[in-house]
């Protein structure tokens, strides 16, 4: 369906300009995302959690790729090129699978290797522990934890 196909590009087109008020327009208020790295999150806490990276994104490249919707569902391949937290550069390939519900996205599931972005992340210690439950909890944690940090600090997303 073009106009569900559309809302998908209106999402990635204003995550490439670092525009979370145009990305969390897309979603419905209910929206429920979930990816490796920050496990589910509901409602505003997704909508935080954009807010959060495109702030922090300062070299932030996003392209995006295969966009398809039907009526309910839809799916898109893309990509985030920035420097994390440890100043190693990271290269993402993320799969993209998205539901419908009043004209906007309701649910949002993102899939990448994070095997692969945990060791590009951290390096040697990603490539020798990154695949472990442990470290990849730890990661989650750690995830969250700076996301309940923005959302401290951004009332409009308690």
């Amino acid at each position: 369906m073009q106009e569900n196909q559309q809302l998908i590009r209106n999402f990635y087109t204003a995550f490439q300009q670092r525009d979370h008020a145009g990305m969390n327009a897309c979603y419905h208020p209910d929206i429920h995302f979930s990816d490796p790295a920050f496990g589910d999150l509901h409602g505003k806490r997704a909508m935080a959690m954009w807010h959060m990276l495109c702030e922090r994104g300062k070299d932030l490249q996003v392209s995006f790729r295969d966009v398809m919707a039907t009526q309910n569902n839809g799916q898109a391949q893309w990509e985030a090129v920035y420097t994390f937290s440890t100043g190693r550069k990271v290269h993402n390939r993320i799969s993209a699978n998205f539901d419908f519900g009043d004209g906007r996205i309701i649910r949002h599931a993102d899939q990448f290797d994070f095997y692969r972005w945990m060791r590009m992340a951290l390096g040697v210690p990603g490539t020798l522990v990154g695949w472990t439950p442990m470290m990849k909890n730890r990661v989650r944690v750690t995830a969250v934890a700076g996301l309940d940090k923005f959302i401290a600090n951004h009332p409009e997303y308690r």
